[in-house]
């Protein structure tokens, strides 16, 4: 298969999702079911949907319909993992979060530390190491972690129940927080591979994209532990509004970062991965606390889907503006989700 097809792999992903994440927050599925048994059986057949990839004679469009499944499945982990948390926490939500979104960047860093050693050369190794890691993580956390004590069954179905959420104005700010946070999250992420190449271009430095791309994206780790802690103090929005100020004002710089010493450009980009994620658990905190407590599920899945829906929209954005402008603007348009968010999050009342 060519290289034209990567980027339909890539679609094919983050729509499965976003159909999955639809459906879930339609039928409750997080709130009508044990959260724990739909995060087993979700990442299981996940875990299968990826081994697919290592079939021999695989059509192109089976191997789409495989990401799409992978996608769809996710569904049923990091949205419903979020409401195992809430389960479990009637209060500290926003530092079980912090620890909680801290692993989910830890996983999407590394791929890219495999692709940077010897083992990134054999792509059946990644998907049998990651498919593993996908079943076992579910079985384990089925054997573990039962339902949560302070976790309220829905016992009916309401298919308006996300129409209702958005009705609720400190649900609905939260929300609108965390859409401006995914407008720059993911096309930040998805992008740095091509900052750090054009950093290489312009200086005549080499660095190793996947690398460096593994580490800056691994640091919002620290930055999601770190922010769930103070959280306990200061509160979610205050963590929140640090956050998306400071990546705010990245976005804004980030032209000026690319005729930097080397070091300089390395922390400020580091310093940008850190600040670009941290506020994402203290939305989630934000969201469930603002949702009935019946309703928790539905509606961390239900702002999960739209987010991710306006991720794709950012990341398409920057895809057609690549070649368009030059490389060191290409960030600019990011800054007006944090912009966007600090403006919806400043109108809430509560912490």
């Amino acid at each position: 298969m060519g290289q034209e097809i990567v980027g339909y792999l890539i679609s094919s992903v983050q729509l499965g999702f976003i159909s999955g994440t639809l459906l879930f927050s339609l039928f409750m599925v997080a709130d009508r079911f044990s959260p724990s048994r739909v995060f087993a059986i979700c990442a299981i057949l996940a875990a299968f949907c990826n081994l697919i990839l290592i079939s021999d004679d695989l059509s192109a469009s089976q191997v789409l319909a495989a990401r799409f499944g992978t996608g769809f499945f996710l569904a049923g982990i990091y949205p419903v993992g979020m409401k195992i948390a809430a389960d479990y926490y009637e209060q500290g939500l926003g530092k079980a979060l912090g620890w909680l979104v801290g692993a989910l960047v830890l996983g999407t860093a590394l791929p890219y530390f495999i692709s940077g050693t010897s083992w990134g050369r054999s792509y059946t190794l990644v998907v049998k190491t990651t498919s593993f890691l996908s079943f076992s993580g579910g079985l384990l956390l089925y054997a573990f972690v039962p339902n949560g004590p302070f976790r309220k069954l829905s016992n009916r179905l309401r298919l308006g129940a996300g129409t209702s959420l958005f009705k609720l104005p400190e649900f609905r700010k939260a929300a609108f927080s965390y859409f401006g946070h995914m407008w720059e999250l993911y096309a930040f992420w998805a992008f740095t591979p091509f900052a750090i190449d054009t950093y290489n271009s312009l200086s005549g430095n080499t660095f190793s994209l996947p690398l460096v791309t593994g580490i800056i994206i691994a640091l919002g780790a620290f930055s999601c532990v770190f922010g769930g802690i103070i959280s306990q103090h200061w509160g979610s929005k205050t963590v929140v509004s640090i956050a998306l100020l400071v990546s705010g004002c990245f976005c804004l710089v980030s032209p000026f970062l690319f005729h930097l010493p080397y070091f300089l450009f390395l922390l400020g980009w580091g310093l940008w991965g850190m600040a670009v994620v941290a506020d994402s658990p203290q939305c989630s905190n934000l969201v469930a606390s603002a949702a009935p407590i019946e309703l928790r599920g539905t509606a961390l899945t239900l702002v999960n889907c739209l987010g991710f829906a306006i991720s794709i929209v950012s990341i398409e954005l920057l895809s057609f503006l690549m070649y368009k402008i030059n490389s060191t603007l290409l960030f600019l348009p990011l800054s007006m989700g944090p912009l966007f968010g600090l403006w919806q999050i400043s109108r809430r009342k509560y912490q």
